[in-house]
């Protein structure tokens, strides 16, 4: 998971990447970067860290130009530490070409094999961007048959890069001189949207990114969704072209962008993530009914904030006081999307503190948005219990993560995750609750997808089917030993 935004504008478009990375940050934290084209000259800076710690004065006078992307990242490939990891990533041919990605590639293997071996090209780093990038290039300089670049060549290089691909991807590129690319994998797995704004002057300006509130924000009109399969150009004069370049599109979008990673306030794939939490607290609620006597709780507690919209639906439908009973630090980032188990653990504390009157004899019934490694959750059910919790229920408002999700979060391991090969109960043990709650698979799916037309959703992470078909046990298993390494 990360965040990504490109700008086609009239005016210097530094300042509006910036502002669009800060509306960004929840969706990555381990570094950043911004590239600007001015003409045919490109300006990039990029470093680890948030936003606001990344980039200076310095930085935002050199980014020149009024055409723009940026990146902010959480690491699902390559190095967190390494800085020459952080996107955006650069080739000079055909013209000069930077790109960010949001996503995971399935196939890398053989990509990097193929970039070697077949296009004769040099990848220098662990990221699955760079490879991305190269095959992009590979496949533009194919169809170049002059000096000039129309978009019938881009789109029918993008057709070759979805061949060439597998697993999750939204893509936004610069191509030096000529415009801004912006595409999405065939199934539409990570989010992708088009904005559009008309000057004083009656001159349009563009932006994509990965949620509407970056859009909504900055005063630009929501377009639509960037289809799956679908690729955008738009030229520096702000002409916007598309065309469907993958042969079987299907929308399957990802659900734990509803469940955790995206920002309430937003809207993807025509769903509202607020209201579709709602919805999850609704059916979590008729699901707490059937398995918890309601005389086990006299309280219901969010974990703030993601889980705020599924706690008060909890606690309106059992007819329970709501009361918030953990503060949250709001100077520490999402533990779940920080680099490293130990830092996890040592950031909860600092993140969390139970206040004892809210805790002090009660039986505490505390919903979460989701459990992936169980890590977060057992130091808060611990933190409940020592501020005076008489029972502590524990409610999940999505299913168990029991298998690894290879479309662009960060859960590669099935050993890491604590709801693989346990039974709920279990688990609930494990936690050390005196009760466990799980949502349902079917009631997940159709919280999210209720009054749209949306079919099918990636939930790989709770029931081990893979939408892209291309996941096989000797690949998760490759994914376990590379990342445990």
């Amino acid at each position: 998971m990360c965040g990504i935004v490109g700008i086609v504008s009239t005016e210097p478009v530094n300042q509006q990447v910036y502002d669009s990375l800060l509306l960004l940050q929840h969706r990555g934290q381990d570094s950043t970067g911004i590239a600007t084209a001015d003409g045919p000259v490109f300006h990039m800076a990029k470093a680890r860290g948030q936003v606001r710690e990344a980039f200076r004065t310095r930085d935002m006078r050199s980014l020149m130009g009024n055409i723009g992307l940026g990146h902010v990242r959480y690491t699902t490939k390559g190095a967190a530490e390494r800085e020459e990891e952080a996107q955006p990533f650069y080739v000079n041919a055909p013209y000069g070409i930077i790109l960010v990605h949001n996503g995971n590639l399935t196939n890398t293997r053989e990509l990097s094999e193929d970039l070697f071996r077949i296009d004769r090209r040099h990848v220098n780093s662990t990221s699955d961007t760079e490879m991305l990038l190269n095959v992009l290039a590979t496949e533009l300089q194919g169809q170049i048959t002059g000096l000039d670049l129309d978009p019938d060549q881009v789109f029918a290089a993008v057709e070759q890069v979805h061949e060439r691909v597998e697993g999750s991807y939204a893509v936004i590129a610069l191509i030096a001189g000529h415009g801004l690319l912006a595409f999405r994998d065939p199934f539409g797995i990570r989010p992708l949207i088009l904005g559009r704004r008309v000057t004083s002057k009656g001159k349009e300006e563009w932006i994509v990114a990965s949620e509407s509130l970056v859009l909504e924000n900055g005063d630009y009109e929501i377009v639509r969704d960037v289809e799956p399969g679908e690729a955008i150009f738009i030229t520096l004069d702000g002409q916007m072209i598309s065309r469907q370049c993958a042969k079987n599109p299907r929308l399957v979008p990802c659900s734990f962008e509803y469940v955790y990673l995206a920002r309430p306030d937003s809207v993807m794939n025509g769903i509202s993530v607020y209201e579709s939490r709602l919805r999850m607290g609704d059916r979590l609620a008729d699901t707490i009914a059937k398995h918890m006597p309601l005389g086990d709780a006299d309280v219901v507690m969010p974990i703030p904030d993601s889980s705020r919209p599924s706690a008060m639906q909890v606690a309106q439908k059992l007819g329970i006081e709501y009361r918030e009973g953990f503060y949250k630090n709001r100077y520490v980032g999402r533990t779940f999307i920080m680099p490293g188990q130990s830092e996890r653990k040592r950031s909860v504390r600092q993140k969390l503190n139970a206040m004892g009157t809210e805790f002090r004899g009660k039986n505490i019934l505390i919903v979460d948005d989701s459990i992936v490694r169980g890590t977060t959750s057992q130091q808060i059910v611990q933190m409940a219990r020592d501020a005076g919790a008489n029972k502590v229920t524990f409610a999940s408002a999505a299913p168990p993560v029991r298998f690894p999700h290879v479309y662009g979060i960060n859960m590669p391991s099935r050993q890491e995750l604590i709801a693989h090969d346990r039974k709920i109960p279990e688990i609930g043990a494990e936690l050390g609750a005196d009760h466990m709650i799980y949502q349902e698979v079917a009631d997940l799916q159709a919280a999210i997808t209720e009054g749209t037309s949306i079919e099918a959703l990636d939930l790989s992470c709770f029931t081990g089917e893979y939408v892209t078909g291309t996941v096989s046990e000797e690949y998760l298993g490759w994914v376990e030993q590379t990342q445990l390494s």
